[in-house]
């Protein structure tokens, strides 16, 4: 392969391997093509200005589909001549992507630089870089974005700046700020300056060093109790409803009249679907985006084709199967919406009231799957099992649930503990009932002080 020419047939032929990989031209020195993880290809050119032992250059010469294999050919033979006569393409690439602005890097990222992400991972990057990056460095030139720039961003998302509340009629929530958002959207600035250090834009990533606010998402962990709270509440929305709590003042006389109409009963599938998030850990995503196709009933299995880490099995509890089997279809979706073509968009309504009724002020749907995971972890089946069943690609993401682990050391603790303890408790159990035999002998105490007197 590395002998022979680049042509349409052999770089069609090129598949995706685990890490990035470069087939070069045997026929044009320095020309090949990239292959990414993702499938995605594109073609480079590497060179040297100054002889063998000066530094190898390498330009990006565009993406395979966008171009063809012969116009890549034609543009690399270009810049490996001028390479020849002395002039560092890369380097003049560099110094006119330095003069782009930030809004200009946004652009190129999200064109070249998001290959290997997920589009729903795209579609967030979309919306911090319009919510938040635009607004407060978009005209900055990507060469005069200090860390001190960084640093002042981040101050500035956590504390509101760009916030916007919900615009009516329109779906979502609008645009917060806060720590978390704040720490999320430097992430994103990180990773598109590090494409620009790649490309030579830049020869330093602004972003480095820069100390963000810790991003913990907000985890929180269901007692059984409050478990308990949110299942009967679940019963009691789809069977008689929960009371509607009316405002007091002067529309207080249109109020419904019969007792029937002051509650709200509702949907199966909203219910449904809170419980599944309960019993199968999964996102929310994937429980709204389910389809009837993808439940395998016969082995208790979801077959999900996309998630966020990618095609992914669900073990279904028979818990789980029940509530599906009971569950009435109308439509392609599982949990069914307006449309029954499209899946539904969210629980946020229904899920705001459910809380409110059952005492769980501030508990998110997502908190069910980190509760889910916490139960796992206590229960010792391990966390590499754990992450199997929640479809972590990464084993650090499991980690955040080692604290809650049912610990080898803390096992061993409670045994050594318990056999002394038991040992403990058998002497004094013998003491104390022998304690009781004497007090109540004829022949010890009182008693047989008494008997000799009289």
């Amino acid at each position: 392969m590395a002998n022979e020419k680049l042509t349409k047939k052999v770089v069609d032929a090129l598949l995706p391997q685990a890490k990035d990989y470069v087939v070069w031209c045997g026929k044009l020195p320095g020309f090949g093509c990239r292959v990414r993880p993702t499938g995605h290809k594109t073609f480079i050119v590497m060179y040297r200005v100054g002889g063998r032992n000066a530094t190898t250059k390498k330009v990006t010469i565009g993406t395979y589909g966008k171009i063809t294999v012969e116009q890549a050919r034609d543009d690399a033979s270009k810049v490996l001549a001028k390479a020849e006569l002395g002039e560092d393409v890369a380097a003049e690439r560099a110094r006119v992507r330095a003069e782009m602005t930030v809004s200009q890097l946004c652009d190129e990222y999200l064109r070249e630089g998001v290959d290997h992400k997920k589009a729903s991972t795209i579609e967030s990057d979309k919306s911090r870089i319009e919510a938040h990056i635009r607004p407060l460095l978009g005209t900055k030139r990507i060469g005069a974005v200090t860390r001190g720039d960084i640093s002042k961003f981040l101050r500035d998302v956590a504390s509101g700046k760009t916030a916007r509340p919900k615009k009516p009629g329109r779906r979502g929530s609008g645009v917060k700020g806060g720590r978390g958002t704040a720490t999320r959207t430097v992430r994103l600035l990180g990773g598109m300056f590090t494409y620009a250090v790649r490309r030579d834009y830049l020869k330093e990533n602004p972003c480095r060093n820069v100390l963000l606010y810790k991003d913990r998402k907000g985890e929180r962990f269901m007692t059984t109790e409050e478990f308990r709270r949110l299942g009967e509440t679940l019963t009691l929305a789809e069977t008689e409803g929960l009371p509607w709590a009316f405002n007091e003042g002067k529309k207080a006389k249109h109020r419904p009249v019969r007792p029937e109409n002051q509650r709200e009963v509702f949907s199966p599938h909203v219910t449904a679907a809170i419980k599944l998030l309960m019993l199968t850990g999964c996102r929310l995503r994937e429980i709204l985006h389910l389809r009837w196709q993808d439940i395998d009933f016969e082995r208790g299995v979801l077959n999900l084709p996309d998630s966020k880490t990618g095609q992914k099995k669900v073990l279904l509890a028979g818990s789980a199967l029940a509530i599906l089997s009971d569950l009435p279809r109308s439509g392609v979706y599982v949990i069914a919406g307006n449309d029954p073509e499209k899946p539904r968009a969210d629980l946020h309504r229904p899920w705001a009231r459910i809380i409110k009724y059952a005492g769980l002020d501030g508990l998110r749907l997502h908190d069910l799957r980190h509760s889910y995971a916490s139960i796992g972890a206590a229960s010792g089946i391990g966390l590499p099992a754990l992450g199997k069943l929640l479809g972590h690609n990464n084993p650090s993401t499991t980690q955040r649930y080692a604290h809650l682990a049912d610990d080898p050391l803390r096992r061993a603790s409670e045994e050594i503990a318990d056999t002394i303890a038991a040992a403990i408790g058998s002497v004094a159990s013998e003491q104390r009932a022998q304690i009781s035999k004497d007090e109540t002998s004829p022949q010890l105490g009182g008693q047989t002080a008494n008997a000799g007197i009289s």
